[in-house]
């Protein structure tokens, strides 16, 4: 039997609607980083803020594996609104967040060992250990409440409630911006106020965002009635859950791991080295964010268009945020090589690390622009909950980074390993392109 389909027309405005408040949402993250950093790298210290970008590095990388609550969950509740469900997607993120204070109560408890392990990866040097340990001790207390945030953040993005996502994520981050000029400069608490300030920020969104659902639904006991224990344990979507959990985790893993390998490159070459390109790093990152409101606006329209069983809007989807993307991302490429010298002073005081950085930004600022399809193809697959092709894709494209890095890094120095960072990127798209084209008889196919 057909699938019924409820056609809907996709414009720019529809795009921008969710792009907008999702790029304002998204780049506070890493201009909070800059600032953590810029805190940090004031006090003059080389081996302070190398501890904190390796804490950063390996928090994240930690949370990365889990990063499949907030994908996984807009894309289920955003075809669940494109198939006008009743419960409006609440199921989904009900099963999200349940998992989501089960594994953050066992990260918790799991801080030491993980301290341990990141150690022996990263392998940073005697004087950056106490940095790093001190900051990971106090940031690990957020993982309950950085979890829940996920789900929170994938229901709201998923009904296209873009603009109250936006809320909750500058909570997070204005949060740790505040908190942390305060505790490092007020009270002199070096990396853990930098710390302490992530983990307020993330409690101050965690109680607004669950907050916001209850008033939602009417209160409390309107979502009880709603999700009964059968139903947020029923076997099917359990098994959905979890297939797409596993794929997006593993996806994650490859993601984070490129980045890893970077850091941890640059970290064996000398501190400086490590300094000068987190402070890059991080420029990318802001990019990174301009380009996924693009990203966000295809998860959710995508994913609607899946739920509503419309190709139509599905391809205008597609190609608007992808020629929106190219747009902005000409745009900050420009940005990044003419205001970047400006911002790297900003940013540290030392010399060196300021000459390291300015001899690499170029050659990095082209991620603006090798990163439009991937971020952009990101966002479709996730929104087409296409979770097996989105794995072994990542997977691939790894693969090929560290070939790449392995040949040009020996060869050309840092140049090389950004070159092999671009590889990385425009292997990611291609493989996603092509992917979702093979994918659409079977997307829309009745």
């Amino acid at each position: 039997m057909a699938r019924p389909s409820y056609p809907f027309t996709v414009r720019h405005r529809d795009v921008w609607t969710i792009a907008l408040p999702a790029t304002f949402a998204f780049i506070t993250e890493p201009l909070a980083g800059l600032v953590d950093l810029t805190v940090i790298g004031r006090l003059g210290d080389a081996y302070l803020l190398g501890g904190l970008v390796l804490g950063t590095l390996a928090f994240n990388f930690i949370f990365s594996m889990v990063f499949f609550l907030r994908l996984g969950t807009a894309g289920l509740v955003a075809q669940s609104i494109g198939a006008r469900e009743a419960d409006e997607g609440l199921i989904h993120f009900g099963r999200a967040t349940l998992i989501a204070l089960v594994i953050g109560l066992a990260l918790l408890v799991l801080t030491v060992p993980l301290i341990w392990l990141s150690v022996l990866l990263l392998g940073p040097g005697p004087d950056v250990i106490a940095a790093f340990e001190t900051y990971m001790q106090v940031r690990m207390w957020s993982a309950p409440l950085v979890l829940i945030n996920f789900a929170l953040l994938g229901w709201f993005y998923g009904r296209a409630e873009a603009t109250t996502g936006m809320v909750l994520q500058f909570l997070v981050s204005g949060g740790n911006i505040v908190f942390s000029i305060l505790f490092v400069y007020g009270l002199g608490w070096g990396v853990a106020g930098v710390a302490f300030g992530t983990v307020l920020g993330e409690l101050m969104a965690a109680t607004t965002g669950l907050y916001l659902v209850a008033r939602h639904f009417g209160g409390i006991r309107p979502i009880i009635i709603a999700l009964p224990r059968e139903r947020l344990l029923e076997l099917n979507g359990l098994k959905r859950l979890f297939a797409l959990s596993r794929d997006l985790m593993i996806r994650s893993a490859a993601l984070m791991g490129a980045f890893a390998f970077f850091t941890a490159q640059t970290a064996r070459e000398s501190a400086v080295v490590l300094a000068a390109n987190a402070i890059i790093l991080n420029f990318q990152m802001v990019t990174a964010f301009f380009l996924d409101g693009q990203a966000q606006a295809a998860e959710q329209l995508c994913g609607r268009a899946v739920g509503a069983n419309y190709r139509p809007a599905f391809d205008r989807a597609v190609k608007l945020s992808m020629g929106w993307g190219f747009l902005i991302g000409t745009v900050l490429f420009g940005v990044l090589v003419s205001a970047g010298p400006l911002l790297i002073n900003l940013m540290t005081t030392a010399p060196d690390v300021r000459q390291v950085a300015y001899d690499n930004l170029f050659i990095a600022s082209f991620m603006a622009l090798t990163g439009v399809m991937p971020f952009v193809m990101d966002g479709v697959m996730q929104g087409a909950t296409l979770n097996t092709i989105i794995r072994n894709g990542m997977v691939a494209a790894f693969m090929i980074f560290l070939v790449a890095a392995l040949i040009l890094q020996p060869l050309y120095g840092m140049t090389g390993l950004w070159l092999s960072m671009h590889i990385f990127f425009l292997a990611r798209g291609l493989i996603f392109w092509f992917a979702v084209k093979w994918k659409m008889p079977a997307l829309f196919g009745g």
